[in-house]
């Protein structure tokens, strides 16, 4: 099913199918701030299974982000971080970074991994906020890309829908995305490190 929701005027009625897809366990592809995710609850292990086998990998032993509706939940999934950590995700957060933490126990059992880390998004897009809101706990994200050698990403919900729809359960229709990535921050060490340079400059915020 393609869901045409605009992310500054979500249908409430559309929404609410998004949430019913991801609540029974289905798999949804939805716009970011930067590129379109595929993604499902975070919390149902056969949901993300569907979503490893989607991108032909192994939920153990791949890097799924999770997206946050904001840092308050954070510590349910994170060990506690250096106050610079926190400065600077308050400053550049919602937008498109994931940052890298190290993982609580809680990560691992989701995963039924060996996972040490966990790379977490805010996304600039209410609409996703809006979609881990309601659920009431995060979900997972992985980009969307194109077999493109040009071009990484897919960024036409159409031809998304058109790829996916036997695949997924469900598209939303949020736009044409970016398709540049998010800049990936490892702060696990003493200080920042950029692993993946994307389309947020986080310059801008130290």
């Amino acid at each position: 099913m393609l869901l045409k929701i605009y992310p500054q005027n979500p249908e409430q009625r559309k929404v609410d199918h998004a949430i019913k897809v991801l609540k029974n366990g289905g798999t949804l592809i939805y716009p970011t701030d930067s590129v379109y995710s595929l993604g499902c609850d975070l919390l149902n292990h056969k949901a993300v299974q569907k979503v490893a086998a989607i991108k032909g990998v192994k939920a153990e032993k791949t890097h799924f982000t999770i997206v946050f509706k904001d840092l308050s939940t954070l510590s349910d999934y994170t060990l506690p971080f250096d106050t610079w950590v926190y400065k600077l995700m308050k400053k550049a957060l919602p937008g498109p970074f994931t940052f890298i933490l190290k993982a609580n126990n809680n990560v691992p059992k989701i995963f039924r991994s060996k996972k040490k880390t966990i790379g977490i998004r805010v996304p600039d897009n209410p609409l996703t906020r809006l979609l881990v809101e309601e659920m009431g706990n995060p979900i997972i994200s992985t980009s969307i890309k194109d077999e493109d050698e040009v071009i990484e990403y897919i960024t036409d919900p159409e031809l998304i829908f058109e790829k996916y729809k036997k695949r997924v359960d469900a598209v939303i229709d949020g736009g044409y995305m970016n398709n540049v990535a998010t800049t990936i921050v490892d702060c696990t060490g003493d200080e920042p490190e950029i692993l993946r340079q994307g389309i947020g400059v986080l310059e801008d915020f130290l």
